[in-house]
């Protein structure tokens, strides 16, 4: 037993107030810049580094509280589906990576819904998290976003969908593919029934996702800098044996060519879906008060003068 080391030194620090254990996630890293970035500062800033306004990835959870008015909303619970139809194996089985992705998220998959309001107007808003197996849309994913869509018409609400995926889920093979023709029903009646749906595309939005339920919102919001697209820069660069230009498949290159309206931050992006809703939706935007007329000085000696 060494006496210094086992009890010299932890009463030593026990005495001055020092902590032994020093969390490891203190300081993250600008991927633009190098500088380092204090996480408390940026866990406030909604995960948006200030310096530059590089948006780093959050997850479903984090997405729901800042996005609701005082971070407050209804889970809604998604339906039950079968966990591993294919019985699929690759380099460990499906449902060992299901188990490893629930376990990470906290999540029972990729597709968390929620019920609250923004700035007053009470929506329905649907999020896929990219940190369950990169988001990928299996039957549990497409299964909830359908009851999502469904609780909107119930509810008279309208929808909110944040996209971030790499496409279908290769471990439940055609039955993944199957989601897309699904999802896209549940938007078309949505529409139907005069019901507001908005697409936030994040970083990234690819593959099925995007050829389905992602580009078929009444209107088409990115973060900056998401990469958005059906198959990758690297693919597409192999197949047509061309070299692409600067920025391709980015939220900003895509704006300046028609494919997404407008590319917000994540900082305004709240203010700015709520002000989308009320002309959608035609709800009276507030009025500022009328500020009283000041007349010249000789039009109101005018005025108050006695008439002949």
């Amino acid at each position: 037993m060494n006496w210094i080391t086992n009890y010299v030194r932890p009463k030593i620090n026990s005495m001055l107030g020092r902590r032994t254990d020093m969390p490891e996630n203190l300081w993250i890293k600008d991927p633009e810049t190098g500088e380092m970035i204090f996480h408390k500062d940026l866990e406030s800033n909604q995960f948006v580094i200030p310096a530059s306004g590089h948006h780093m990835k959050i997850s479903a959870k984090e997405r729901l509280k800042y996005f609701f008015d005082d971070g407050k909303y209804e889970v809604l619970e998604n339906p039950k589906v079968v966990q591993d139809p294919l019985k699929f194996r690759d380099e460990k089985r499906y449902t060992d990576r299901l188990k490893e992705a629930k376990a990470k998220t906290s999540l029972e998959d990729a597709i968390l819904n929620g019920a609250g309001t923004i700035d007053g107007l009470p929506v329905i808003v649907t999020v896929q998290d990219f940190a369950f197996m990169g988001g990928s849309l299996g039957m549990a994913a497409g299964e909830a976003i359908v009851h999502a869509f469904e609780v909107a018409l119930q509810r008279r609400r309208p929808l909110i969908l944040f996209a971030a995926s790499g496409g279908a889920r290769m471990q439940e093979g055609i039955l993944s593919l199957m989601q897309l023709p699904r999802t896209t029903v549940g938007v078309d009646r949505l529409k139907e029934a005069g019901l507001p749906y908005i697409v936030v595309l994040t970083n990234p939005t690819t593959g099925g996702v995007t050829a389905s339920y992602a580009m078929l919102g009444d209107v088409h919001i990115a973060e900056p800098g998401a990469l958005i697209g059906f198959a990758g820069p690297r693919v597409i660069e192999q197949t047509i044996r061309e070299k692409l230009p600067d920025g391709f498949q980015r939220a900003e290159y895509l704006m300046e060519h028609g494919m997404v309206d407008m590319v917000v931050s994540r900082l305004e992006m709240r203010q700015t879906i709520a002000r989308l809703l009320k002309m959608l939706l035609k709800t009276p935007q507030a009025e500022k008060p009328l500020e009283p007329e000041i007349l010249p000085p000789a039009v109101v000696n005018a005025e108050a003068r006695p008439q002949a």
